[in-house]
């Protein structure tokens, strides 16, 4: 069931902008495509759970559902992920998509357990001169979300989401190539929700009713799926 409904939504037309703000810091956002029916993939599952002891990065499980025809049904797998790693493929031109695969800022791509890798990109992105800054906070009722760009990036577009995850569930799996295996998960995305398409030429600005106590993050992302350039998350 969804937590999230729309009850505003401004910015696209704001009475008065603010000043140009200066760059932002943004956590580095690292996708892992995920599946509880891979053999291989418990490694990446424990380097996520590594990251999420970062305040500096916002790691997001998303379990995909193409290896539920081994005998295990992912209990977290979602098609809306699969075709979000599917469009990820797409955009540079690839026809395969693998797990474990983790994305990196939106654009950097690890398939398989490579620790350093994942390391090397993170610091890199650790140094980004972010151009979006978002911010999340409560409000009566639910979360407040604001973005406000340093420069206007028009094409192809922005496009800004909220994602909701699970901070840990461990997992029994009886079939399947895991068989047998015990496995702690973490950061397990259940939603992932566009909220708008934005410009950046004025501030972006939405509340969401919100009821649920799971953690949240908001970023902004070129149309693509391409660059993340802004990141937020409320715990």
């Amino acid at each position: 069931m969804r937590h999230f409904f729309f009850i505003l939504a401004f910015g696209l037309a704001t009475l008065t902008a603010p000043a140009t703000p200066a760059r932002a810091d943004s956590p580095v956002v690292v996708e892992l495509f995920t599946s509880q029916g891979c053999s291989v993939c418990p490694p990446a599952d424990a380097l996520l759970a590594e990251l999420a002891t970062r305040p500096d990065v916002i790691p997001l499980a998303l379990h995909v559902d193409y290896w539920d025809y081994i005998g295990w049904p992912d209990t977290f797998a979602s098609g809306q992920f699969t075709r979000r790693q599917q469009a990820y493929a797409r955009h540079v031109g690839q026809r395969m998509v693998y797990t474990p695969q983790m994305i990196i800022g939106g654009v950097e791509r690890v398939v398989g357990y490579e620790p350093m890798d994942v390391a090397e990109l993170i610091l890199r992105y650790r140094e980004v001169d972010y151009p979006v800054e978002v911010s999340l906070t409560r409000v009566e009722g639910g979360i407040a979300l604001r973005a406000v760009a340093s420069m206007a990036l028009e094409s192809p577009g922005m496009v800004v989401q909220v994602v909701r995850y699970i901070p840990r569930e461990t997992v029994e799996i009886r079939r399947g190539e895991n068989a047998g295996r015990v496995v702690d998960y973490t950061n397990i995305v259940t939603e992932w929700m566009r909220v708008g398409d934005w410009s950046g030429q004025e501030p972006f600005e939405i509340e969401l009713v919100d009821s649920s106590s799971l953690p949240v993050v908001a970023l902004v992302q070129m149309a693509g799926p391409g660059a993340i350039l802004g990141a937020a998350r409320l715990d």
